[in-house]
């Protein structure tokens, strides 16, 4: 292993919203005991150093969430990019921020647009089905500060691109999202499908099993006639890179787990984000180094969590794409009676199969010495 993946959350769950779905306001109820409201200076430091010595390349991502990052304050983040020059080791260091938005201010955008981070805004569509599920902690609706967030990114030449949770609403409504994400000005769109799954089911938010894939669908065939080449949309690039026999450019599809980690305030270390309890902690950085946690044998195990697939992936035609998907959204019945099936298989299914003849097309394209946005020269 050469490198690892770590999405800081410098105050842990602490958000100034109450978002429907969020599914890592929770995750206060590991430290009851907690009384500190951000990261430490030690705890950072530590932090710093230890994210640029494991890392054996020659750029180091400092990748920073939550709850919501702005709520450790600018001061903090200008403490995190001293010490990351201070820990350089001559190393290209890149930091991202995912933020709903609400906080920002002339200030922090300034210091953005400063230090090249590249910032993630939280959206889910227009004021109607952004504000359905997103809201304050008093219920109050959010999309107006989005949209002037967005205006002060743009003000002060701040890269942004956009994330964007498909919910059983929204998803009904896919060319109005992807209009709507084009019009604030996003020219990078991530989509994650929402599943919120219990011993009770599913809820009410969730995706349908097939949804995620009509929606996909749907975008994808209105950007490839006008936007490929414009604006990015990583699920659509992974299925390239596939079809260029690419490795996976996402943990989701790739076909094994690891080394995408989450670290909490206190300096604890999960294996994952989404695999955030008790039996998932790999570490302290107060006790051991990312380094020796990124080797360690756990850290290789849970690599492997990804294995068996479920019976029907042995001969579907889109498992180089899919890999079973990622294993948080196992959660359905396979033919041998284990619950080792991806939720949406029926949506990954459809996709990959509707988007392979672009692919190939497009990869033919880039053989005889085209872009591969050139295919919209073709497409009717």
């Amino acid at each position: 292993m050469k490198s690892c993946h770590v999405m800081a959350k410098p105050t842990g769950a602490l958000c100034n919203l109450g978002c429907d779905y969020c599914f890592y306001l929770d995750k206060a109820q590991l430290y009851p005991e907690r009384h500190a409201r951000c990261m430490d200076d030690e705890t950072l430091s530590l932090f710093v150093q230890q994210q640029i010595a494991a890392q054996d390349t020659e750029e180091v991502i400092f990748a920073w969430q939550g709850g919501e990052p702005t709520l450790a304050g600018l001061a903090f983040f200008q403490r995190a990019v001293a010490l990351q020059q201070q820990f350089a080791q001559g190393k290209t260091i890149l930091n991202t921020f995912q933020t709903n938005g609400i906080l920002l201010d002339d200030a922090w955008c300034r210091f953005f647009r400063q230090h090249h981070f590249l910032i993630g805004i939280s959206v889910d569509g227009d004021a109607v089905l952004h504000n359905a599920y997103r809201k304050t902690n008093a219920g109050k609706p959010t999309y107006h500060h989005v949209e002037a967030a967005v205006k002060l990114l743009q003000k002060h030449g701040v890269a942004f691109n956009t994330l964007t949770v498909v919910n059983a609403l929204n998803s009904q409504h896919p060319l109005q999202v992807y209009d709507a994400l084009k019009k604030l000005g996003s020219r990078h769109m991530q989509f994650i499908p929402l599943l919120e799954a219990s011993e009770e089911g599913v809820s009410q938010r969730s995706l349908k099993p097939a949804d995620f894939g009509t929606f996909l669908k749907t975008i994808f065939y209105q950007w490839v006639r006008h936007d490929i080449g414009v604006i990015e949309v990583p699920i659509f690039e992974h299925a390239f890179a596939v079809c260029c026999g690419l490795p996976a450019l996402t943990c989701i599809f790739a076909p094994s787990c690891g080394s995408a980690f989450a670290l909490e305030l206190n300096g604890d270390i999960y294996q994952c984000d989404h695999f955030v309890s008790p039996e998932y902690l790999l570490g302290n950085l107060h006790q051991s180094t990312l380094r020796e946690m990124l080797e360690s044998d756990a850290n290789r195990t849970f690599g492997h969590y990804k294995s068996p697939l479920a019976s029907e992936c042995a001969a579907c035609g889109v498992r180089s794409a899919c890999h079973g998907g990622c294993p948080k959204d196992r959660i359905t019945f396979s033919s041998t009676g284990s619950k080792n099936l991806n939720y949406f298989c029926p949506s990954y299914q459809a996709f990959f199969r509707f988007v392979q003849p672009y692919m190939l097309m497009m990869k033919s394209l880039l053989e005889q010495g085209y872009l591969p946005s050139d295919i919209r020269h073709y497409v009717t």
